[in-house]
């Protein structure tokens, strides 16, 4: 209670330094443009977001804009496709699209009354550009899987793919079309495009302004203008507390306060945290330990995943803002509900016994003179996962398993992963997080982020990516989670723990709808808006 105390002073401190001395101060115009909309029956809004949400690169897909970890609608520009509430797919920019027996080429036809706000017409050669572009430049996402993007006339563009990719229209549905025209090195700072708003100024460091575009080929915006301000959470409160913003992004630590005119909404994600349980023996290469003594017997492994109180850790850590999580894929069409478990200290305590792990004077078990016992990682800038992390130690040592737990940073942290556990958080759009987690490397013949491997996993996530029906591919991510007989869940090899999905948190401005949201992925920045030109006023 003292540290809400303390966070609650310090917001409305920091609301006195940032409001009332300020001026001419970026926060206060975008205070002094929410008050002059509200007497004209507004059609703006000011949206805050932490300032990890500014793109560093700018607005150019290339860099990560709608795309990346924290994946988004581009607003600035159009896609071929857009993912609906549901998380399935709809059109966008393409009129249909359909792909050849083999997989191996995407035949994609687009709309032709669509024009770049410079006036120039969008056409297949834009598109076929855009791709090309950043299979060769993007620094976040994968195109390794695509061979080459040819326009074959106006209105028609063709994918030629290394490797079949059933799941290609995910990715048209986060790839903004970029002019080729208008495209250089700095089209990020000052971009042209095709969507729902221009962009009229960015104050680095400090705020993005949008305004709804006026020859929009869609439905017009009812939000004409939109103001983001990037702050940290404690700024965002207190300039909610101010009355300066509409929407102010916030955390489960603030969530028991009441903000005079909003309110706190929830926004259900599959924004998970979790950790890896690497599953090997342990064994050194190169200088990095990969696998786990204790980890290695799946036991313990199974034993950990029933034995953690999921509910307990969602009401002490998130203050109840959050749902259990079984997977990296809750509530998605791919998502296989034989991930779900519940709580079974007893049965967690009998797995360890039936295993041999037998619990010594100092109440930790041991088997073969090896004690149960780990360390378990965290983002030292993070408190939720360190909080969770802590949660994990305490629950654990019912289990008689020793937990440690250890801040480390990312330069250190992917490496040490592959010998100890990690606090990770996850959450996509597309059935490529499966396939990122669990498929194996060629470099070294285990998954990426920590010593796993299952052949016929392998087999599934390699079929569904053949398939020559997204619907179909579905069933077969499914099954890589669990076919019966194998996969990641709780009577396979289940080589990662799945904590919770985070609600995300917003106080909202009394009067204010902010639509229907599709259930946001990780991060907790830019998903708010993906549909603001549907908001609107009372």
């Amino acid at each position: 209670m003292k540290n809400k105390l303390f966070r609650t002073l310090t917001a409305f401190c920091m609301a006195g330094v940032l409001f009332a001395a300020c001026g001419n101060s970026i926060v206060s115009r975008a205070a002094e443009d929410t008050e002059n909309s509200a007497a004209d029956q507004k059609d703006s809004v000011v949206v805050t977001m932490p300032t990890t949400s500014e793109p560093e690169s700018g607005f150019d897909p290339a860099y990560g804009w709608g795309a990346g970890e924290h994946v988004h609608e581009p607003l600035i520009q159009s896609t071929l496709t857009v993912t609906t509430a549901d998380l399935k797919i709809a059109n966008d920019l393409a009129t249909e699209y359909s792909v050849s027996e083999d997989g191996l080429t995407w035949t994609v036809k687009i709309r032709d009354d669509v024009k770049f706000t410079d006036g120039e017409p969008l056409t297949a050669e834009d598109v076929a550009f855009t791709y090309n572009n950043v299979k060769e430049k993007s620094t976040v996402n994968d195109f390794t899987m695509l061979k080459e993007a040819k326009a074959i006339d106006e209105t028609t563009v063709e994918f030629d793919m290394e490797t079949p990719f059933s799941i290609w229209p995910y990715t048209m549905a986060i790839v903004g079309i970029v002019p080729e025209h208008a495209y250089d090195e700095n089209y990020g700072q000052n971009p042209v495009g095709s969507g729902r708003y221009i962009l009229k100024q960015w104050d680095k460091g400090q705020q993005v302004i949008f305004e709804a575009n006026p020859d929009y080929y869609g439905e017009a915006p009812k939000i004409k203008k939109v103001t983001v301000l990037f702050m940290e959470e404690e700024a965002a409160l207190a300039a909610a507390q101010a009355g300066q913003v509409d929407v102010a992004h916030t955390a489960a630590s603030y969530s028991d306060m009441s903000v005079d005119g909003y309110r706190l909404e929830s926004v259900a994600s599959v924004d998970n945290r979790g950790f890896n349980l690497p599953t090997t023996a342990p064994e050194e290469k190169d200088g990095i330990v990969y696998g786990n003594e204790v980890l290695q017997d799946v036991a313990v492994r199974r034993a950990i995943n029933i034995g953690l109180d999921r509910e307990e850790m969602i009401e002490n850590v998130l203050n109840g803002y959050g749902t259990p999580a079984y997977s990296v894929c809750d509530k998605m069409p791919w998502y296989n509900n034989e991930a779900e478990t519940a709580y079974d200290l007893e049965g967690a305590k009998k797995l360890l016994d039936d295993a041999g792990w037998v619990e010594g004077s100092d109440g930790v078990r041991e088997r073969d003179g090896v004690k149960a016992a780990f360390k378990l990682m965290f983002n030292p800038e993070d408190s939720v996962r360190q909080a969770l992390a802590e949660d994990v130690k305490n629950q654990l040592k019912e289990l008689g398993i020793q937990v440690t737990t250890e801040g480390a940073g990312w330069d250190v942290a992917y490496d040490n992963a592959q010998s100890q556990p990690l606090m990770w958080g996850w959450g996509a759009h597309t059935p490529m997080e499966l396939y990122n987690i669990y498929h194996t490397i060629k470099d070294t013949g285990t998954a990426q982020y920590s010593p796993y491997a299952n052949e016929t996993v392998d087999k599934y996530m390699d079929e569904a990516l053949r398939a020559d029906d997204l619907d179909k591919s579905y069933e077969l991510w499914q099954k890589a989670q669990w076919d019966g007989t194998t996969g990641v869940t709780q009577e396979g090899d289940i080589p990662w723990i799945w904590l919770c999905n985070v609600d995300h948190l917003y106080f909202i401005r009394d009067g204010l709808s902010i639509g229907e949201q599709k259930i946001h992925p990780h991060g907790h920045g830019w998903s708010i808006v993906n549909n603001v030109d549907q908001w609107s006023w009372e």
